[in-house]
């Protein structure tokens, strides 16, 4: 019991109480929104090519502006930044169901409005990842915190494609979208209820290149963060699309509909929600660096073996392992990357994650819409595996140098007070991630 009490210590700070209970809610609609995206695009267009234009849409200024607003994210006020972006983020999917809800949606609508949520995410997401150390009392407990926040992202993405899958069935994708533009009043509320006590910290503000640069040059000459994010971005523009394609696979290839789709979705993140809460769980983030090579493997051998399955049930207890692939490898590359990086280049180092992780899944999703027209989605996935396999052999061989030139830092912030006193249970930034 007191295993599971220490699993969930962050949530001893009343802000991070708050945001957690509040963004629960909205990453339910969040997730039924994904689903009834795909599956209208796919209903639609039957284009696997314009399921990859719409995902590219959605992500790809992630990868253009997430730079650029890592270094905005680092001079504003995070917490009002986060406020007026869930504001945004709730006209998007009101205005999506008004125009689902009344049969007058087109795909280009549908583009354009997944590219105004692509903009609006470019802000949030590091301001949100760079925010979590604001939220919580004890620095001691950040780990814990983006490691809760994983969970929370995945324990909702086992309800929400779930019930998508039921509520397009039976009254349609509109639904959907309504039901997310009224979840986001929850983490509005949630966000406005808080009391910032922990300060924010900030470098003198200079020219925005000149930070911009500071920033790039400080990721390039870590080799930590830069091996990290480079095998990160590999797998996110090739593996990352098998949720692009997902929708091919469970009407042409098992043979289904929006249920088959939901249950696949549903699966993958029991897989994630696994591997969150095993993060949780941990007492200590030693070891999380091999983890991301692992996980990388992991991922891409499911792939390949999801790609060769034509069984339902068979391809369930496939995805699964997939979700915990990726989910293991972004949630300790996030703790990693939290854990040594600079306070004042902290928005700017979580925005290179940003975009490596969901601004590299753009031109994955397009290249893959390409490539599955062509050669077909189980073909497409097939060759994501492999070089999901070679990228996870690639960094075996850099592990070395990052254990070398980690290992002080963890000294220094107390992670390792083994090696002085040999005594495991002082570590002072415990468990893993976040989404």
């Amino acid at each position: 019991m007191a295993k599971w009490d220490g699993a969930l210590r962050a949530l001893r700070s009343r802000n991070y109480r708050l945001f957690f209970s509040g963004q629960t809610v909205s990453l339910i609609g969040t997730w039924m929104t994904r689903i009834a995206t795909s599956w209208l695009v796919y209903r639609l267009t039957d284009s696997p090519v314009l399921l990859g234009v719409v995902s590219f849409a959605g992500q790809v200024p992630a990868f253009f502006l997430g730079p650029l607003a890592g270094v905005w994210v680092d001079r504003w006020d995070r917490h009002r930044t986060l406020i007026v972006t869930q504001v945004l983020s709730m006209m998007q999917s009101f205005l999506l169901a008004v125009l689902a809800l009344r049969n007058v949606i087109t795909i280009w609508e549908i583009v354009l409005l997944s590219l105004a949520q692509g903009l609006i995410s470019a802000f949030e997401m590091p301001a949100r990842q760079s925010f979590v150390i604001q939220m919580v009392d004890r620095r001691e407990d950040l780990g814990n915190a983006i490691a809760l926040n994983s969970s929370m992202v995945n324990g909702t993405r086992l309800i929400g494609p779930a019930i998508a899958g039921g509520v397009i069935a039976a009254v349609g994708e509109g639904w959907c979208f309504l039901l997310d533009g009224v979840s986001y009043i929850a983490v509005i509320g949630s966000l406005l209820a808080m009391k910032i006590t922990v300060p924010q910290a900030r470098a003198e503000a200079r020219h925005i290149l000149e930070e911009l640069y500071e920033g790039w040059r400080y990721v390039i000459d870590t080799v930590p963060i830069r091996s990290i994010l480079l095998l990160l971005a590999l797998v996110s523009l090739v593996g990352m699309p098998y949720t692009v394609l997902m929708p091919i696979f469970a009407s042409d290839i098992l043979h289904g509909g929006a249920h088959t789709l939901g249950f696949l979705m549903a699966a993958s993140g029991v897989g994630a929600f696994a591997s969150a809460i095993s993060l949780t769980l941990r007492k200590s983030i030693v070891g999380l660096g091999r983890m991301i090579g692992i996980a990388a493997a992991v991922f891409g051998a499911a792939l390949i073996a999801f790609a060769l399955s034509r069984s339902l049930w068979l391809s369930l207890l496939l995805v699964p392992l997939t979700g915990f692939g990726m989910m293991q490898q972004m949630a300790a590359s996030n703790t990693i990357l939290q854990t040594i990086v600079a306070d004042d280049k902290r928005g700017r180092v979580m925005s290179f994650y940003t975009m490596a992780f969901i601004g590299m899944a753009p031109f994955g999703s397009l290249l893959a819409g390409f490539v599955a027209a062509r050669f077909g989605a189980p073909a497409t996935l097939l060759l994501g595996g492999v070089v999901c396999l070679a990228g996870s052999l690639w960094y075996a061989r850099q592990l070395p140098a990052i254990r070398r030139l980690v290992r002080p830092i963890y000294q220094q912030l107390g992670i390792l007070p083994e090696i002085a006193a040999g005594v495991q249970e002082a570590s002072v930034l415990q468990t893993p991630p976040e989404s």
